[in-house]
């Protein structure tokens, strides 16, 4: 799937570029990101396609490069050993000087198992604009290194703090990324504190949503006791300060990205208590339309 070949003198890390290719072919490299970006993201695809240039180039790039090794950790039939190898190898490949070659070999016996977005995470970080490098990179880094430890721990949830620290790892992290993001492109109010919680509110959606499905793979995200009601309310207070840390941003375009996908995470709690598995398309695009602004 992986369909460019590089030299050891393409070499890259996140504080630079070294050799050509980066400028040349990045338009259709943002066209082919999106394609995989709309396999991947129902919820992400349209509010990143509303952002300006360069910020677009770099959520796309961002998100991927997450989505990256969130296909990895989610991988239904990859042994638990076999992520674990794979998400501390990404993790320190990121952290340091890497070249094309480094992920190729990583990958390179996983190529029928693993998926375009995850196969092609080099592409995703080439698109990034420079200045946006270093800190995709890093976050992606530590979010591997997280998922990685909760690997081990066989994504063991024994009380909230448990709950807590893995979808820090897993959610939380995007939200600070992002923060980071909106501030280098323009927004001067983030409020950086509450922007784990945008993470981890629609990371606990999701864990609401798919909870038969994870169990089916032996994985339960609720702690022992927590009733569905309880895990609601907690879902829905980390929406609470998401909401608070939305209604601060002042450029459109960052604000609709954050508010379309906290209303659909609203909607789709809203659908599950009554009854429903999912919104349907015709929910969707109400929403979608009743969040902009």
């Amino acid at each position: 799937m992986m369909n460019k070949s590089y030299t050891k003198s393409e070499k890259r890390n996140c504080n630079g570029v070294r050799g050509s290719g980066f400028v040349q072919g990045n338009a259709a490299l943002l066209k082919d990101a999106t394609k995989v970006l709309a396999q991947t993201s129902r919820t992400f695809i349209i509010p990143i396609s509303h952002l300006g240039p360069g910020l677009r180039e770099a959520v796309t790039a961002g998100y991927l490069s997450m989505r990256a090794i969130d296909e990895i950790e989610d991988h239904e039939t990859l042994p638990k050993e076999d992520k674990i190898s794979l998400l501390q190898s990404i993790s320190i490949l990121l952290n340091q000087t890497y070249t094309e070659e480094d992920f190729t070999s990583l990958f390179a016996p996983y190529v029928k198992e693993l998926p375009e977005v995850s196969l092609r995470m080099t592409d995703w970080i080439k698109l990034a604009p420079q200045q946006t490098k270093e800190l995709i990179c890093r976050y992606t880094a530590t979010m591997a290194h997280g998922m990685a430890e909760w690997a081990i721990k066989n994504w063991n949830i024994q009380n909230k703090e448990d709950l807590d620290d893995y979808t820090y790892y897993v959610a939380g992290l995007v939200g600070i990324m992002l923060s980071d993001l909106w501030t280098l492109y323009g927004e001067n109010d983030v409020n950086k504190d509450q922007s784990v919680a945008f993470g981890r509110g629609l990371q606990l959606v999701n864990i609401i949503s798919n909870r038969s499905e994870d169990s089916e793979r032996g994985v339960n995200f609720h702690p022992p006791g927590w009733s569905f009601e309880e895990m609601l309310d907690y879902a829905r207070q980390n929406l609470k300060i998401a909401e608070s840390y939305t209604s601060r941003i002042q450029l459109d375009p960052i604000y609709n990205f954050c508010k379309i996908p906290l209303a659909l995470a609203t909607g789709t709690l809203d659908a599950i208590v009554s009854g429903k598995s999912k919104l349907n398309r015709i929910s969707v695009l109400k929403i979608v339309s009743g969040a902009v602004r």
